[in-house]
């Protein structure tokens, strides 16, 4: 569908991570269909390794490249943490990001239209200042769930002298979520969360002091989220940050590629032609995103449990450089599984492959870019949290019926036997039926691409309000954001 014609012009800048960037250039396409003119800032290796835009938005989304300055420590051509080998590294890639202030006023200054509205990501918790140099509103785009958001709570307690500064005060629920819930961390999920938020990296931020910035610095604030699936949560953001929040909707993403048409990706053949020999709903998509890489020893005891499930899976596998191909698994691994297992190393279409009909289940990190892909096609979840916001997404699944987490020991580690009887319970144990069917059951939730465009128009009219005047008090800002959603 052609895109509408409109008068306006946002900048779009994502954080260096490919699980933002891309829900980033979801919502870029979905502004962009509206007849929104988007300038898509982010670096040359990154632009170049976005998706093809349709030819319909060609002439609507500019993709703009910006050089990211050379940092020591950070490996050469890293413009991504895709790029990082270990999570250590991400700090500096973020100092990197930070060296960007000057790039991007620059920009600002050479666009000869000029932009209505940056919308970014809260790494880049200074764009706020450098918008209120050109009068430009800012909103930050929230690519986590609202659950997350509210889980970290109002600023005034990241800024409060009592805020959590110990791993055991995000194992509870936060006495500031007011109804029933479950969402908190684990202990061995809790230590790095709370390093994290409260102390600074080599940029002298941390992740707290990043997020307070970037909610009091911003104009508004978008959620990649609905209250379909969230609206308790929802309705709790807009109180804890007293300006307007929008929920945009969960941006299914298209699944575009037709692989009807041919490829000459022979890998890829073998494994469609794989799925195309198993049956209806049997297969568990086993895959823990960009962003994580597991080391040996998970490798191997995930391995076995995979075997030990004695149930059909394909497993994309991201190995750190540090393993070699002969070590990736036990031996006589592939040749023991070949009936039944199917593995990929490196990047696959993950969207591609969770719309195969063979895909019953997804074994998977919890991320919400990936929670918002798999169960778009009603996929039962089994879930294994590994880093960041995670293991509060996978406590939500759980709460909500559609989701059952792998059994962990108190380090966080994992054993063959949990990972085997999870996968049974969600795929084939009659226990499980209710949590197949709940699963089935937010497909319409999730799939709705009528409902997720109704976001998006409320967000575009809100657009023709004087809604993002700067003259326009948050109250007011706050009664309009509600009329317009509800």
């Amino acid at each position: 569908m052609a895109a509408k014609e409109n008068n306006h012009h946002v900048v779009m800048f994502p954080w260096l991570a490919f699980g933002h960037i891309l829900p980033f250039f979801e919502l870029s396409k979905s502004l962009a269909s509206k007849g929104i003119q988007i300038s898509f800032v982010s670096t040359p290796r990154n632009i170049q390794r976005l998706p093809t835009l349709p030819p319909s938005l060609k002439n609507s989304i500019n993709l703009v490249s910006i050089d990211l300055p050379l940092i020591d420590n950070l490996p050469s051509g890293s413009e991504a943490t895709v790029d990082l080998k270990r999570l250590e590294q991400v700090q500096y890639l973020k100092k990197a990001y930070d060296e960007l202030q000057t790039p991007f006023e620059m920009l600002l200054n050479q666009i000869k239209i000029k932009p209505d509205l940056i919308i970014f990501d809260f790494i880049a918790c200074w764009i706020p200042e450098i918008a209120g140099k050109f009068s430009i509103p800012s909103a930050y785009f929230s690519v986590y769930s609202a659950t997350t958001l509210a889980f970290i709570g109002p600023p005034s307690e990241l800024k409060s002298s009592t805020h959590r500064s110990t791993p055991e005060e995000f194992t509870v629920v936060p006495n500031w979520i007011p109804f029933p819930s479950t969402v908190s961390f684990r202990l061995d999920e809790a230590a790095p969360l709370c390093q994290a938020m409260n102390f600074p990296d080599i940029t002298g931020n941390s992740t707290g002091s990043r997020v307070l910035k970037t909610i009091e610095g911003c104009d508004f604030i978008l959620v990649r989220s609905c209250k379909e699936f969230e609206g308790e949560y929802l309705n709790l953001l807009t109180d804890f940050y007293q300006k307007p929040v929008f929920p945009i909707g969960l941006l299914p993403p298209q699944c575009s590629v037709n692989r009807i048409s041919g490829s000459t990706d022979e890998p890829r053949f073998d494994m469609f032609s794989w799925l195309d020999k198993q049956a209806p709903k049997s297969v568990v998509f086993v895959g823990f995103g960009s962003e994580y890489k597991m080391n040996i020893d998970q490798i191997h005891e995930l391995a076995f449990g995979l075997e030990l499930s004695e149930l059909p899976f394909l497993w994309v596998l991201r190995k750190s450089e540090d393993i070699e191909r002969s070590d990736l698994l036990p031996s006589g691994y592939e040749d023991r599984i070949t009936d039944r297992g199917f593995m990929c190393l490196g990047w696959v279409s993950q969207m591609e492959i969770l719309a195969h009909k063979a895909i019953g289940g997804c074994l998977f990190h919890s991320g919400w870019g990936t929670i918002v892909e798999s169960l778009s096609y009603g996929h039962a979840q089994i879930l294994m949290p590994m880093m960041a916001d995670q293991g509060l997404n996978a406590r939500l699944l759980v709460e909500k019926g559609s989701g059952f987490e792998v059994e962990r020991n108190k380090d966080g580690s994992f054993s063959r036997d949990a990972v085997a009887e999870s996968m049974r319970m969600v795929m084939t144990d009659p226990d499980g039926e209710q949590l197949r069917l709940n699963a089935a059951q937010m497909r319409e939730i999730f799939s709705n691409q009528d409902l997720h465009e109704d976001y998006i128009n409320k967000f575009v009219s809100a657009l023709e309000h004087p809604l993002l005047s700067t003259e326009t008090g948050k109250e007011d800002q706050i009664d309009m954001i509600r009329n317009l959603v509800h």
